[in-house]
């Protein structure tokens, strides 16, 4: 528990070190080229979509016409953008999430390598190509999972539960194979993430919590956020980005930090061996 509060306050501080907050602005300026462009050539294709989807449907066709009764015909036009942006945010938390774990992680773990484990020996366990089969294998399921349990957000509790455990989950899987490929070899590496199964999950919900706040944006923006619905990404993206650096920094000083400690005990563990024997 000790190392498990003590990394996150570690992680915090290296949130404003300067070359973290220079690091996140290269996935902020992709997903935003990515977030601009989509809007540009289809967001008007894509509202008028869901808006004739949505007319189609009688229960929705009679809310919608209840509403315009009352003077709310603006919500028609609102209620498609809505379902749009509710469509991309996932793709636009996912993108994030792929570009920290490529594009920052290495640089945050060479970060906190040299700041705090100088003499930590490299046995490069993994590779740049595992890491990436690893992050879309385990992207491919977490968008699975979102799509199974969508129906399920309906439910008052169930929303506030599902996505931050299946982020968790996404987020312990990625970072905690990225943060070891470099120094622990793929036995060790398989070893800490099966000993420190339960604090890095733990770990990856409470990243996944961290991660729902760049979404109150939308409640607190209200309609503002439709109509500056570019920017109001673009800032998204950006608060998305730290939030999966911090989780970066907090599972690397864990992960290095339980790797250590194991190699520390090996030579004690051997010892008892010989003198068992």
């Amino acid at each position: 528990m000790q190392s498990f509060v003590d990394s996150f306050w570690r992680a915090a501080a290296y949130c404003l070190h300067p070359r973290v907050i220079g690091l996140s602005l290269l996935p902020l300026l992709i997903c935003g080229v990515l977030v601009f462009g989509f809007m540009f050539f289809f967001w008007e294709g894509a509202i008028a979509a869901v808006r004739a989807t949505l007319e189609s449907w009688r229960l929705i066709e009679s809310l919608l016409q209840w509403l315009d009764s009352w003077g709310l015909q603006a919500f028609r036009s609102a209620l498609a953008a809505i379902v749009v942006l509710a469509a991309v945010l996932p793709v636009v938390i996912l993108l994030s999430l792929l570009l920290v774990a490529l594009l920052m992680t290495p640089a945050i773990v060479r970060l906190v390598a040299q700041r705090r484990f100088p003499l930590l020996e490299k046995k490069r366990g993994g590779t740049l190509m595992q890491s990436v089969a690893a992050s879309l294998g385990a992207t491919v399921v977490a968008l699975v999972l979102i799509l199974l349990s969508m129906p399920l957000w309906l439910i008052p509790p169930l929303v506030m539960v599902l996505p931050p455990l299946i982020w968790g989950w996404l987020t312990y899987r990625v970072f905690g194979f990225d943060v070891l490929a470099d120094h622990a070899s793929a036995e060790e590496r398989r070893a800490l993430l099966k000993e420190h199964r339960l604090p890095m999950l733990a770990m990856g919900v409470v990243c996944g919590y961290l991660g729902a706040v760049p979404s109150l944006i939308w409640a607190v923006a209200g309609v503002a956020a439709i109509i500056f619905a570019p920017f109001v990404v673009l800032l998204a993206i950006w608060l998305y980005t730290l939030v999966f650096a911090f989780s970066t920094a907090w599972f690397t000083h864990y992960a290095l930090a339980a790797l250590q400690a194991r190699r520390a005990a090996e030579p004690v563990a051997e010892s008892a061996v010989l003198i068992e024997s």
